[in-house]
């Protein structure tokens, strides 16, 4: 356990050293997350009025869901870089070395991982800059960062294991267009629940993506519901385990077909 703990973080600074060497590529994956924070914040600042939002600010419920939306948004396209790998030979030429299969799947998983913290971070603050408040401190902050971050392992494993089964840029640019709208705005990201279409709240209830944002707008708020916190931040780490799994038995199958 503890050789493949050590070469799972090998495999993620291998990962992290792109990240580093290429800085616009942190600026260009905020753009979204700004445009949606601040631009969204603007047109749709008078929308609480309508009541059910639990503040007073719509650009303090927008935050939670601009973090677990851009944690969704650049997950999903982990399996690129899976492609890429497999593509330039680079992912053959680790199945000669001794290292674990678990940690070669596992290192992308963990990197973007680090990438969605950081980037959550950041857009936390940026909504504070913009005249956001959050009641519920640094822990609250703790959980929303900590939630997206489940959010994008589930996302980011079942994206490479779709990368190993596919193989094609197009299919997964595809699929993932496909998905993304939809997840999106079958969600509470820019509308309170109570506002909601009743068949819309229904799907919502079981849509991963609504429970990351009910798990950190609950734990931002100034009366946390700690009930809702746990259930939905359990079963976003049961999910999360089970993607990672299946993108591990993914990887084994790669494995015999090479």
């Amino acid at each position: 356990m503890s050789m493949a703990v050590s070469q799972t973080w090998y495999m993620t600074q291998r990962q992290l050293m792109v990240f580093v060497r290429q800085p616009a590529y942190a600026i260009i994956t905020l753009v979204q997350p700004v445009i949606w924070l601040f631009l969204f914040g603007s047109l749709f600042r008078k929308v609480v009025e309508l009541g059910g939002f639990g503040t007073t600010s719509y650009l303090d419920y927008l935050v939670p869901g601009v973090v677990v939306m851009s944690a969704l948004s650049s997950n999903m396209w982990a399996g690129m870089t899976t492609l890429d790998e497999i593509q330039r030979g680079t992912l053959d030429r680790f199945l000669t070395t001794p290292v674990s299969r678990a940690a070669l799947m596992n290192g992308n998983v963990v990197n973007n991982g680090l990438v969605t913290a950081f980037q959550s971070v950041v857009i936390v603050l940026l909504g504070l800059l913009g005249g956001a408040d959050y009641p519920g401190g640094i822990a609250g902050i703790a959980v929303l960062v900590l939630a997206s971050v489940l959010l994008g392992t589930v996302f980011g494993a079942l994206s490479n294991a779709l990368g190993m089964l596919v193989r094609e840029r197009e299919s997964i640019i595809g699929i993932n267009t496909f998905l993304l709208l939809p997840l999106t705005f079958l969600s509470s990201a820019f509308m309170a629940p109570s506002q909601m279409p009743t068949w819309m709240r229904h799907i919502a209830d079981f849509n991963p993506l609504n429970w990351a944002m009910v798990a950190g707008r609950s734990a931002l708020s100034a009366d946390p519901d700690w009930g809702a916190v746990l259930g939905r931040g359990g079963a976003l780490l049961g999910l999360a385990v089970v993607a990672v799994w299946l993108s591990i038995r993914t990887f084994r199958s790669y494995q015999r077909s090479v």
